[in-house]
Protein backbone atom coordinates (compact mmCIF):
# COMPACT_ATOMS: atom_id res chain seq x y z
CA UNK A 1 0.00 0.00 0.00
CA UNK A 2 1.78 3.15 -1.34
CA UNK A 3 1.82 6.48 0.10
CA UNK A 4 -0.34 7.80 -3.05
CA UNK A 5 -3.32 5.66 -1.88
CA UNK A 6 -3.29 6.22 1.83
CA UNK A 7 -3.23 10.33 0.54
CA UNK A 8 -6.33 9.53 -1.32
CA UNK A 9 -7.72 7.85 0.93
CA UNK A 10 -7.29 10.17 3.89
CA UNK A 11 -9.02 12.97 1.52
CA UNK A 12 -11.97 10.87 1.13
CA UNK A 13 -12.09 10.51 5.08
CA UNK A 14 -12.27 13.89 5.09
CA UNK A 15 -15.21 14.77 2.80
CA UNK A 16 -17.20 11.81 4.50
CA UNK A 17 -16.56 13.95 7.76
CA UNK A 18 -17.46 17.26 6.04
CA UNK A 19 -20.72 15.27 4.87
CA UNK A 20 -21.50 13.86 7.85
CA UNK A 21 -21.39 17.85 9.23
CA UNK A 22 -23.67 19.04 6.55
CA UNK A 23 -26.44 16.92 8.03
CA UNK A 24 -26.13 16.81 11.58
CA UNK A 25 -25.14 20.70 12.79
CA UNK A 26 -28.01 22.49 10.76
CA UNK A 27 -30.45 20.01 12.70
CA UNK A 28 -28.25 20.71 15.95
CA UNK A 29 -28.30 23.87 15.78
CA UNK A 30 -32.50 23.74 15.50
CA UNK A 31 -32.85 21.16 17.45
CA UNK A 32 -35.46 19.62 15.22
CA UNK A 33 -34.91 15.91 15.98
CA UNK A 34 -36.69 12.87 17.71
CA UNK A 35 -34.71 10.54 19.96
CA UNK A 36 -35.47 6.94 19.66
CA UNK A 37 -33.61 3.99 22.12
CA UNK A 38 -31.65 1.19 21.11
CA UNK A 39 -31.68 -2.08 22.00
CA UNK A 40 -28.76 -1.43 23.75
CA UNK A 41 -30.27 1.26 25.81
CA UNK A 42 -28.95 3.92 23.79
CA UNK A 43 -29.72 6.70 22.18
CA UNK A 44 -30.22 7.08 18.12
CA UNK A 45 -32.14 10.08 16.00
CA UNK A 46 -32.60 10.48 12.75
CA UNK A 47 -29.73 12.15 12.21
CA UNK A 48 -27.81 9.48 13.06
CA UNK A 49 -28.67 7.70 10.54
CA UNK A 50 -28.55 10.54 7.62
CA UNK A 51 -24.83 11.78 8.36
CA UNK A 52 -24.13 7.54 8.33
CA UNK A 53 -25.75 7.57 5.12
CA UNK A 54 -24.08 10.36 3.94
CA UNK A 55 -21.02 9.35 5.22
CA UNK A 56 -21.40 5.73 2.92
CA UNK A 57 -22.46 7.99 -0.23
CA UNK A 58 -18.97 9.39 -0.23
CA UNK A 59 -16.76 5.89 0.61
CA UNK A 60 -19.09 4.29 -1.79
CA UNK A 61 -18.37 6.74 -4.63
CA UNK A 62 -14.79 6.65 -4.00
CA UNK A 63 -14.22 3.01 -3.02
CA UNK A 64 -16.97 0.97 -4.21
CA UNK A 65 -15.45 -2.56 -3.30
CA UNK A 66 -14.34 -1.54 -0.14
CA UNK A 67 -16.72 -2.67 2.86
CA UNK A 68 -17.85 -0.22 5.36
CA UNK A 69 -19.08 -1.56 8.84
CA UNK A 70 -21.44 1.78 10.68
CA UNK A 71 -22.68 2.00 14.16
CA UNK A 72 -26.47 2.97 12.66
CA UNK A 73 -26.11 0.41 9.39
CA UNK A 74 -24.03 -2.32 10.66
CA UNK A 75 -21.62 -3.93 8.00
CA UNK A 76 -21.86 -4.15 3.99
CA UNK A 77 -19.77 -5.72 1.82
CA UNK A 78 -16.33 -7.97 1.85
CA UNK A 79 -12.34 -7.94 1.53
CA UNK A 80 -8.97 -6.74 2.74
CA UNK A 81 -10.14 -2.71 3.61
CA UNK A 82 -13.31 -1.89 5.62
CA UNK A 83 -14.07 1.57 6.88
CA UNK A 84 -15.28 2.14 9.80
CA UNK A 85 -18.19 4.75 10.78
CA UNK A 86 -19.62 6.36 13.46
CA UNK A 87 -21.53 9.15 12.69
CA UNK A 88 -22.47 10.55 15.70
CA UNK A 89 -19.94 9.05 18.22
CA UNK A 90 -21.83 11.12 21.95
CA UNK A 91 -25.23 10.90 20.76
CA UNK A 92 -26.16 11.67 24.46
CA UNK A 93 -24.25 15.04 24.23
CA UNK A 94 -25.95 15.55 20.97
CA UNK A 95 -29.52 15.12 22.40
CA UNK A 96 -28.75 17.39 25.59
CA UNK A 97 -27.59 20.17 23.44
CA UNK A 98 -23.76 20.42 24.26
CA UNK A 99 -20.59 20.22 21.76
CA UNK A 100 -19.04 17.04 23.00
CA UNK A 101 -19.99 14.96 19.64
CA UNK A 102 -17.71 13.86 17.02
CA UNK A 103 -18.17 12.04 13.78
CA UNK A 104 -15.26 9.04 13.48
CA UNK A 105 -13.93 7.34 10.22
CA UNK A 106 -11.12 5.47 9.21
CA UNK A 107 -9.51 2.81 7.09
CA UNK A 108 -8.78 -0.93 8.13
CA UNK A 109 -6.61 -2.86 6.09
CA UNK A 110 -5.90 -6.74 7.14
CA UNK A 111 -7.12 -5.29 10.64
CA UNK A 112 -4.70 -2.83 10.69
CA UNK A 113 -6.27 0.85 11.42
CA UNK A 114 -3.98 2.74 8.67
CA UNK A 115 -6.00 6.34 8.71
CA UNK A 116 -8.47 8.09 10.88
CA UNK A 117 -10.28 11.63 10.86
CA UNK A 118 -12.29 12.63 14.03
CA UNK A 119 -13.93 15.32 13.32
CA UNK A 120 -16.05 17.64 15.79
CA UNK A 121 -17.64 20.37 14.45
CA UNK A 122 -19.63 21.55 17.10
CA UNK A 123 -16.56 22.21 19.29
CA UNK A 124 -14.28 23.61 16.02
CA UNK A 125 -11.91 20.96 16.33
CA UNK A 126 -10.78 17.77 13.90
CA UNK A 127 -7.81 15.73 14.12
CA UNK A 128 -6.77 13.01 11.54
CA UNK A 129 -3.62 10.67 11.17
CA UNK A 130 -2.10 8.55 8.45
CA UNK A 131 -0.12 5.47 9.05
CA UNK A 132 3.98 6.83 9.30
CA UNK A 133 2.80 10.52 8.82
CA UNK A 134 2.08 11.60 12.18
CA UNK A 135 -0.91 12.90 13.53
CA UNK A 136 -2.37 16.42 13.41
CA UNK A 137 -5.08 18.31 14.69
CA UNK A 138 -6.69 21.92 13.73
CA UNK A 139 -10.32 23.68 13.07
CA UNK A 140 -10.43 22.24 9.65
CA UNK A 141 -8.29 20.05 7.16
CA UNK A 142 -6.72 22.68 6.25
CA UNK A 143 -5.92 24.69 9.08
CA UNK A 144 -3.87 21.99 11.66
CA UNK A 145 -0.25 21.77 12.97
CA UNK A 146 1.21 18.45 13.89
CA UNK A 147 0.84 17.14 17.43
CA UNK A 148 2.92 15.50 19.68
CA UNK A 149 2.00 13.66 23.32
CA UNK A 150 3.75 14.86 26.42
CA UNK A 151 7.13 13.85 27.83
CA UNK A 152 5.45 13.06 31.11
CA UNK A 153 7.15 9.79 33.09
CA UNK A 154 5.33 9.50 36.51
CA UNK A 155 1.97 9.33 38.09
CA UNK A 156 2.82 12.60 40.37
CA UNK A 157 1.45 15.89 40.79
CA UNK A 158 2.60 17.12 37.53
CA UNK A 159 0.43 14.44 35.70
CA UNK A 160 -3.22 14.96 34.23
CA UNK A 161 -5.59 11.83 33.73
CA UNK A 162 -8.91 11.36 32.07
CA UNK A 163 -11.45 9.33 31.70
CA UNK A 164 -14.97 8.12 29.69
CA UNK A 165 -17.16 5.10 31.43
CA UNK A 166 -15.74 2.98 33.82
CA UNK A 167 -18.58 0.69 34.28
CA UNK A 168 -17.05 -2.57 33.93
CA UNK A 169 -14.01 -1.80 35.61
CA UNK A 170 -15.28 -0.24 38.74
CA UNK A 171 -17.29 -4.12 39.03
CA UNK A 172 -13.66 -5.51 39.48
CA UNK A 173 -12.30 -4.69 42.90
CA UNK A 174 -9.15 -4.97 41.93
CA UNK A 175 -8.97 -2.65 38.91
CA UNK A 176 -11.07 -0.14 40.56
CA UNK A 177 -8.38 -0.57 43.44
CA UNK A 178 -5.57 0.16 40.56
CA UNK A 179 -6.93 3.03 39.60
CA UNK A 180 -7.93 4.41 42.84
CA UNK A 181 -3.80 3.93 43.33
CA UNK A 182 -3.67 6.24 39.78
CA UNK A 183 -6.17 8.79 41.66
CA UNK A 184 -4.16 9.24 45.11
CA UNK A 185 -1.11 9.85 42.37
CA UNK A 186 -1.27 12.43 39.79
CA UNK A 187 -2.44 16.16 40.05
CA UNK A 188 -5.54 16.23 38.12
CA UNK A 189 -8.45 13.90 36.94
CA UNK A 190 -10.83 15.12 34.31
CA UNK A 191 -13.57 13.13 32.48
CA UNK A 192 -13.67 14.88 29.40
CA UNK A 193 -14.84 11.79 27.60
CA UNK A 194 -15.27 10.88 23.98
CA UNK A 195 -13.25 12.45 21.27
CA UNK A 196 -12.08 15.35 23.63
CA UNK A 197 -9.38 13.56 26.17
CA UNK A 198 -7.95 11.78 22.96
CA UNK A 199 -7.85 15.06 21.14
CA UNK A 200 -5.92 16.41 24.53
CA UNK A 201 -3.69 13.40 25.28
CA UNK A 202 -2.40 13.20 21.33
CA UNK A 203 -1.52 17.55 21.27
CA UNK A 204 0.34 16.61 25.37
CA UNK A 205 -2.40 18.44 27.30
CA UNK A 206 -3.25 15.17 29.22
CA UNK A 207 -1.41 12.31 30.14
CA UNK A 208 -3.54 9.41 30.55
CA UNK A 209 -6.95 8.25 29.41
CA UNK A 210 -8.85 5.21 30.64
CA UNK A 211 -11.90 3.43 29.37
CA UNK A 212 -13.70 0.46 30.24
CA UNK A 213 -16.55 0.49 28.11
CA UNK A 214 -16.71 1.37 24.69
CA UNK A 215 -16.42 -0.62 21.08
CA UNK A 216 -13.94 -0.13 18.07
CA UNK A 217 -16.18 2.39 16.29
CA UNK A 218 -15.98 4.97 19.25
CA UNK A 219 -12.12 5.21 18.78
CA UNK A 220 -10.62 3.89 15.55
CA UNK A 221 -9.36 7.00 14.34
CA UNK A 222 -8.58 8.31 17.75
CA UNK A 223 -6.29 4.81 18.37
CA UNK A 224 -4.32 5.97 15.04
CA UNK A 225 -3.89 9.88 16.35
CA UNK A 226 -2.95 9.35 19.37
CA UNK A 227 -0.57 5.94 18.39
CA UNK A 228 0.89 8.31 15.32
CA UNK A 229 1.39 11.78 18.04
CA UNK A 230 4.43 9.12 19.79
CA UNK A 231 1.74 7.69 22.28
CA UNK A 232 0.36 3.98 23.33
CA UNK A 233 -3.13 2.76 22.96
CA UNK A 234 -4.00 -0.70 23.90
CA UNK A 235 -6.93 -1.87 25.49
CA UNK A 236 -6.92 -2.19 29.31
CA UNK A 237 -5.69 -5.77 29.05
CA UNK A 238 -2.69 -4.56 26.57
CA UNK A 239 -4.44 -5.76 23.41
CA UNK A 240 -4.19 -3.86 19.79
CA UNK A 241 -6.87 -2.20 19.08
CA UNK A 242 -9.44 -4.48 16.73
CA UNK A 243 -13.06 -5.04 15.95
CA UNK A 244 -13.56 -6.72 19.23
CA UNK A 245 -11.85 -4.00 21.52
CA UNK A 246 -14.38 -2.80 24.60
CA UNK A 247 -11.83 -1.03 26.52
CA UNK A 248 -8.91 1.62 26.12
CA UNK A 249 -5.63 2.36 27.98
CA UNK A 250 -3.96 5.32 25.86
CA UNK A 251 -1.35 7.68 27.08
CA UNK A 252 2.69 8.48 27.00
CA UNK A 253 4.13 5.56 26.60
CA UNK A 254 5.67 5.52 30.19
CA UNK A 255 2.06 6.16 32.01
CA UNK A 256 0.54 3.62 29.47
CA UNK A 257 3.15 0.96 30.59
CA UNK A 258 3.00 1.94 34.71
CA UNK A 259 -0.81 1.39 34.39
CA UNK A 260 -0.77 -1.45 32.09
CA UNK A 261 1.53 -3.07 35.02
CA UNK A 262 -1.54 -1.37 37.45
CA UNK A 263 -4.50 -2.88 35.57
CA UNK A 264 -3.43 -6.35 34.98
CA UNK A 265 -4.92 -8.64 37.21
CA UNK A 266 -5.27 -12.40 37.51
CA UNK A 267 -8.75 -14.75 37.91
CA UNK A 268 -11.14 -12.50 40.09
CA UNK A 269 -13.80 -14.68 42.75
Amino acid sequence: MDAGFLEAALAVAHRAADAAEREVMPRWRARDFTVETKADATPVTEVDRAAEHAIRDVLRAAYPRHAVFGEEGGREGGGDFLWLVDPIDGTRSFVRGYPMFSTQVALMHDGEIVLGVSAAPAYGERAWAMRGSGAWLGSSASDARRVQVAATRAFDAGAAVSTGNLRSLAASPARWAAYADIVRRVGRIRGYGDFLHYHLLARGAIDLVVESDLNILDIAPLALIVREAGGTFTDLDGRSVGLNTTSALAGTPALHAQALELFRIGPEP
